[in-house]
């Protein structure tokens, strides 16, 4: 299975019916391809768009309808589309269920960098700072390494998105779960086995005996 399909299959485990969801650039908008429609999840991006659909077929798009990435979409019965303030007050305001981002590091604290790489070009911040605070629930959706570099680290070296910690990281190979005593290892990928998650993870990983595979279906 392809990595960013597992990642976003196995996040959509953790959606409950009828909660609003904000879903990031990249990863995260994969999410709701793996989630039934009939759950009554109203997906939200930053944008503005509240209640995507899946990715419509080709010759269906509409311009108007973007995510947050500016990928094209659909919308259920009920969306809407309201402008950037009312937007982020859902956001700041704490209406939001849950938020699923991508990420550069996070580390043994469950802090998120995701927001900016020293020295090389960014338009902003965008929402991320807003929805790591605002977010009643935040799940990391990210690839396990970069260019063969853990993300996964003792400490970021990056700056900071929040203070906040993480609720939950699904990458590929694993879902970890950080807590006030460190990142506890809860599920390994069908694929990976404990010492290949180990060897690609520079943070200490917390787990006793078993640890369950990781279910897709």
């Amino acid at each position: 299975m392809d990595p960013k399909e597992l990642i976003a299959r196995r996040v959509a485990k953790e959606i409950q019916p009828r909660t609003l969801v904000n879903l990031g650039i990249g990863i995260p908008t994969l999410v709701n391809e793996y989630l039934d429609e009939s759950l009554g999840v109203f997906f939200q991006a930053e944008n503005g768009a509240v209640g995507m659909g899946h990715r419509p077929p080709e010759g269906m798009t509409d311009r108007h309808l973007t995510d947050a990435g500016g990928k094209f979409t659909s919308f259920v019965p009920g969306a809407s589309v309201i402008d950037s303030a009312f937007s982020f007050g859902l956001i700041r305001g704490g209406h939001l269920d849950l938020t699923v981002l991508g990420a550069l590091q996070v580390d043994e604290a469950g802090h998120l960098a995701n927001w900016i790489i020293p020295g090389q070009y960014t338009p902003g911040m965008g929402g991320a700072m807003d929805l790591v605070t605002g977010a009643k629930k935040v799940i990391i959706a990210m690839q396990h390494t970069a260019k063969g570099e853990p993300k996964i680290v003792p400490e970021c070296t990056l700056p900071l998105t929040s203070q906040r910690r993480v609720d939950l990281i699904v990458t590929e190979l694993a879902v970890i779960k950080p807590e006030d005593d460190g990142l506890h290892l809860i599920e390994h990928a069908p694929d990976a086995s404990i010492d290949s998650i180990l060897a690609v993870t520079t943070a200490k990983l917390i787990y006793e005996g078993d640890v369950p595979e990781m279910k897709l279906s």
